[in-house]
This record gives structure tokens, C-alpha cells and sequence, in this order.
């Protein structure tokens, strides 16, 4: 089996739920994969542990760079 390397989201990719910008994207084991903005990819996030194969959270790029999180 050969990985494909995941690409960077980028504004183009939109969320499946809403359309905004995606940040998760969830490869699903059966195939195909799911986009959600931040928002969405939390409210789904316990039942995309249990379908997905992987899931990639972005959502870190919403936080400016040396922003502290508190």
C-alpha cells in the first residue's frame, strides 16, 4: 500500500458542514475523505474517531504565530 502525502489545506478547501474555510480533514476508512471548518471538525470529532483512518486538524493556523493560548 502507498500513502499519498497529505497536502496543506488551503482557503479553497471548504467546509462539507458550512463552507467556510476547512481546518480538519478526515479520511474516512471506507474511503473518501470529509473537510470542516474548526467548529465543525470539534462538534464532530467523536464520531470522526470512530469512522476515519486519519484525521488532520489545521485548526492551529488560526492562532497567530507566538500568540500565547490561554
Amino acid at each position: 500500500m502507498t500513502a499519498a502525502l497529505a497536502t496543506t489545506l488551503t482557503s479553497a478547501d471548504r467546509c462539507d458542514r458550512c463552507g467556510a474555510q476547512a481546518y480538519v480533514r478526515a479520511r474516512l476508512s471506507a474511503g473518501g475523505e470529509l473537510l470542516f471548518c474548526a467548529h465543525h471538525g470539534r462538534a464532530h470529532l467523536p464520531k470522526l474517531q470512530d469512522l476515519a483512518e486519519e484525521i488532520i486538524d489545521e485548526s492551529d493556523r488560526l492562532q497567530p504565530e507566538g500568540a500565547s493560548k490561554s
